[in-house]
């Protein structure tokens, strides 16, 4: 918009969602909704059915948001407090329920006057337009907008400004002229993030029934490894998006974990929506070139993870013996993808390890942590007096792990599948040290990553693996 001698005398009316935050608080509350009673979702088509203003009203009945927490557009703020300064009447016109947009107006302390979805009216194209031109006639306001819902407020505005706009929003900007004030577009590094690449690695997990059996270059059975590998990935993906929709207000108040896609706003939800739905289908038709048994151990693994990113990731103790079966599930994934059957020694050598690793990430934000004795971290079910059970649990899990090792590698079962078992003894050392250097560096507060992509990603741990993997491989020549 340009500058003009009357811009006191007009009132700018600013959109919400898309606009002045870089998110959907529908979406969030519904989101927000179904993790306080899942069975809710039963509930959306009725309200839908009564209309959008129905459900904006039954997520705005059950839910609080944080202001302070929300992701901001600081381009529209910094001109807002511009506006602010000059003297210049300011109005939030939004569809977002009216409880929302008041506590939003509350804190920013920037508008004179809140225009919101009330009762069973909601707010938005048409609506908000009429709201705008009874309250300050017809091309007696400006507007500052995102989304095709905006095109007719823009209509009835004296001038505009639209912000990140929707496809139908850019195409009325570029035909009208009309100010625009750009935000950064996201990349292929954000959506990597949101993918989390990265975590794929833990899926390396499904090749080692492959390894253990010595069948490394059995093409029958490496290409269902492969497809079982990718399959999970994507329904890993899947599943850590949706998680983050779940704790988009967690994540904003964390140091760290705010930068996610979604939980700045990067990244819309309804584009998560769509990956998520592409990566479930890329993730059930690789496992329909698999066995019934791996689709079998998917479907396990997806209703799993469901109900941890649901409620079980806060529950004491429950999450992280949760988060053990999840990776001892990915070596059954691998066992049932390529017919390898999958000994007792390796179940339960994979559920001491991976509950020692568990275990030292929730140590880990216990000691990040600056809550006072009695109280619980956010979203988790330990407090802070809980730091030295959890260590002296994990560091157990960690020396357990390499007694079940070392009882395997002295069985007859070695025996029988190495020509030099005694090559295979390093492999319980090698398995304290990882655990035991993990678990000081945690102490050490050194320690700030999944210990799983910890031990993949550090150079040390990489030597002492690979130096396991040479020797299980020369052992069994």
């Amino acid at each position: 918009m340009d500058a003009r001698s009357d811009n006191k005398a007009v009132p700018l009316a600013v959109d919400l969602d898309g606009t002045l935050i870089a998110s959907d608080l529908l979406w969030e509350g519904l989101f927000a909704l179904l993790k306080k009673n899942p069975l809710t979702i039963f509930m959306v088509p009725f309200w839908l059915l009564k209309g959008p203003a129905r459900l904006k009203q039954a997520i705005a009945a059950a839910v609080d948001i944080d202001p302070a927490t929300l992701p901001y557009r600081p381009e529209v703020l910094k001109r807002l407090r511009e506006e602010q300064a000059n003297g210049r009447k300011l109005v939030l016109a939004t569809g977002t329920p009216r409880k929302f947009a008041e506590a939003i107006a509350r804190h920013l302390g920037l508008f004179d006057a809140v225009l919101a979805s009330d009762g069973g009216e909601n707010l938005t194209a048409e609506r908000k337009r009429k709201a705008l031109v009874e309250a300050y006639g017809d091309g007696g306001f400006d507007y500052a907008g995102n989304s095709r819902h905006d095109l007719k407020v823009f209509d009835a505005a004296r001038d505009a400004i639209v912000v990140a706009p929707d496809r139908a929003a850019a195409r009325w900007q570029a035909r009208h002229q009309s100010e625009l004030i750009e935000t950064p577009k996201p990349d292929l590094r954000t959506v990597r993030k949101m993918l989390r690449v990265h975590q794929w690695l833990k899926n390396v997990l499904i090749a080692v029934p492959l390894v253990l059996a010595h069948k490394y270059f059995n093409t029958e059975m490496l290409v269902p490894a492969i497809l079982a590998f990718i399959s999970f990935s994507a329904a890993a993906s899947a599943i850590y998006i949706v998680n983050d929709f779940f704790d988009l207000a967690l994540d904003r108040a964390h140091p760290t974990k705010r930068e996610r896609p979604f939980a700045s706003g990067r990244l819309s939800i309804p584009f998560g929506l769509a990956s998520v739905a592409i990566l479930l289908v890329i993730s059930l038709a690789t496992a329909a070139f698999t066995t019934i048994e791996f689709a079998g151990v998917l479907l396990v693994y997806l209703v799993a993870t469901t109900a941890y990113s649901l409620s079980v990731k806060r529950m004491l103790l429950l999450d992280v013996l949760t988060l053990a079966g999840l990776y001892t599930l990915r070596i059954l994934a691998g066992a049932a993808a390529t017919g390898v059957d999958v000994s007792f020694w390796l179940l339960a050598f994979s559920i001491f390890f991976f509950l020692s690793l568990a275990l030292v990430k929730r140590y880990v934000e216990l000691r990040s942590s600056s809550l006072s004795v009695g109280e619980r971290i956010a979203g988790r079910g330990y407090r802070i007096e809980d730091q030295e059970v959890v260590a002296q649990a994990g560091m157990a899990s960690a020396f357990s792990s390499a007694l079940v090792l070392a009882l395997y590698i002295d069985s007859s079962a070695v025996r029988e599948l190495y020509e030099h078992p005694w090559m295979v003894w390093p492999l319980a050392p090698i398995v304290l040290y990882l655990t035991m250097r993990i678990w000081i560096l945690a102490r050490r507060d050194e320690l700030h990553d999944d210990p799983v992509v910890f031990i993949i990603r550090d150079w040390r741990s990489q030597i002492v693996v690979f130096a396991g993997a040479v020797l299980l491989v020369v052992a069994g020549l």
